[in-house]
């Protein structure tokens, strides 16, 4: 049996879980996004990556700035939808939206709920040192991320993950799980999230990306990696930002256990290490100001690195 369903997402996680329901015996009756931005060098006005999907399959396209005001909720109304599935879509839904449709609305949720609630769960289950994530298909209510939840997907998080790469694994995941669950939607019993067990999963700022080479080098290494593509941690060579996309943590080299934190204390063809205030981290790809990223081994060639400290 298919359903009538809206859609409400904006970046490009969003587009599979759409594409999904493209493909799939549903009908999607329109298209929710945020309104177009400025992007590129340009800064022209772009469309995001869920209305270009929608504009292909000539679906209508909703983008109001807000869905407070009656007009808007007029509009949504009139499509009379089954479900609304929401994907990052980026505008809180009032109440008066939650109950329009006349099953509700679906998030599909990128962590394992309760674990992390919020705008950035993939990047912060990096940080803390998850070993699991996963998709969750929640019943959504007023709160945020507080629904009841259908149905839950498990994924391993590797040592290696970044933020880019963790996406691209959960994007299709999060249309899979949404398939499974409107293919048994009446028969799913909703479960009440233990609100205990939630952790707020902040929105990454600019201000956080800059490391602390006090802190050991595990907390380093999954930093970098949680803020690889967005903000990109940093820090200052000769008062120039450097931008770090890639580390690994390395088995400490005795004989510098007492270097400065921030002191690159080795190079080889593997990359730059720096010594930290628990052990010792392997710089593999970096990227400097105004220039592509790039090995930090080629880095490091014309440049005598050894014992700079990054800070």
């Amino acid at each position: 049996m298919g359903y009538r369903i809206l859609f409400a997402g904006t970046p490009e996680f969003s587009v599979a879980p759409l594409q999904a329901l493209l493909d799939s015996e549903h009908d999607v009756v329109g298209v929710y996004t945020q309104p177009d931005r400025p992007a590129g060098r340009g800064r022209k006005l772009t469309p995001s990556p869920v209305k270009q999907l929608a504009l292909v399959h000539q679906l209508p396209v909703e983008q109001p700035e807000s869905l407070k005001t009656t007009d808007a909720q007029a509009i949504l109304a009139s499509y009379q939808a089954d479900l609304m599935i929401v994907v990052a879509y980026g505008l809180l839904l009032p109440p008066a939206v939650l109950t329009t449709p006349k099953l509700g609305c679906l998030n599909i949720h990128a962590s394992l709920l309760p674990r992390w609630r919020g705008a950035a769960p993939i990047q912060r289950a990096i940080a803390a040192g998850d070993a699991i994530t996963g998709i969750t298909i929640m019943q959504m209510d007023a709160g945020l991320d507080t629904g009841p939840m259908l149905y839950k997907a498990e994924l391993s998080i590797n040592t290696d993950d970044t933020a880019q790469t963790l996406h691209d694994k959960l994007a299709p995941l999060g249309a899979d799980a949404l398939l499974a669950t409107l293919a048994h939607l009446p028969n799913l019993t909703p479960e009440v999230q233990d609100d205990v067990q939630a952790c707020y999963a902040a929105k990454l700022t600019k201000a956080e990306a800059q490391l602390n080479w006090q802190q050991h080098a595990e907390e380093l290494v999954r930093q970098i990696h949680a803020f690889n593509p967005w903000p990109m941690a940093f820090s200052l060579l000769d008062e120039q930002p450097l931008r770090l996309l890639n580390a690994e943590v390395v088995t400490t080299h005795t004989e510098h256990m007492n270097d400065q934190p921030g002191e690159i204390i080795h190079l080889d063809k593997d990359g730059l290490y720096v010594a930290c205030g628990q052990g010792q981290v392997r710089l593999t790809q970096v990227q400097p100001a105004g220039k592509k990223a790039m090995s930090a081994y080629d880095f490091a060639q014309a440049r005598n690195l050894l014992g700079r400290v990054l800070r």
